[in-house]
């Protein structure tokens, strides 16, 4: 079907797009489906799916047109790494709990890409700013490094929604932008685990 709209005599939008260009609409499919996951509404859910999908079918497209990979490239591709992730499943080492799979993950890894000098290597930066941060705390702890806590942690994710948003209420009443300030701190989080990998 995309090769249609992408055809000569297709759609003109749909012809025009790049990888670069595409962006914006993965981005807001993927909430949207976040969205739909969230509502627990599966006509929603199928729907998002399709369009987080048809993002990967745009971006083999334009690249097979330049004879860069295809779609099946890209599934080819994704078979073979996660056979290789799990060799608990499709070989035989055995990982029977989800630390013990997540410990081969990270094994694993490491063997697939050893150009990667940091645990940060590879950690998208335009996530969303607490995305990140819990993100980092994790490989901040895979150095030894304890990142300051708070006193009391809310029992409840409800509890730590009112208090992260009591938080933003409050730095906005200060003039301060939260999201910067978050941001800021975790420049400096990823300095000190650089830091910490250098010791």
């Amino acid at each position: 079907m995309l090769e249609h709209l992408r055809a000569p005599g297709g759609c003109a939008w749909d012809r025009e797009q790049t990888h670069a260009s595409l962006v914006q609409y993965l981005v807001e499919e993927t909430y949207e489906l976040v969205d739909a996951i969230e509502a627990g509404d599966d006509t929603e859910l199928v729907e998002e799916l399709g369009d987080v999908l048809y993002q990967v079918i745009f971006h083999s497209d334009i690249a097979a047109e330049e004879g860069r990979f295809t779609l099946e490239d890209v599934a080819a591709h994704m078979t073979a790494k996660m056979v290789g992730r799990h060799p608990h499943v499709f070989g035989d080492a055995v990982a029977d709990t989800p630390d013990a799979v997540m410990a081969r993950w990270d094994e694993l890894k490491r063997v697939e890409k050893p150009a990667r000098e940091s645990v940060l290597d590879g950690i998208p930066q335009g996530m969303p700013a607490l995305a990140l941060a819990a993100k980092l705390v994790g490989r901040a702890e895979k150095v030894g490094l304890s990142p300051a806590s708070a006193d009391a942690v809310p029992a409840s994710e409800a509890g730590l929604g009112d208090e992260l948003l009591a938080t933003v209420v409050a730095a906005r009443a200060a003039g301060l932008d939260p999201e910067r300030a978050l941001r800021d701190a975790l420049r400096r989080l990823q300095d000190d685990i650089r830091a910490a990998e250098q010791v």
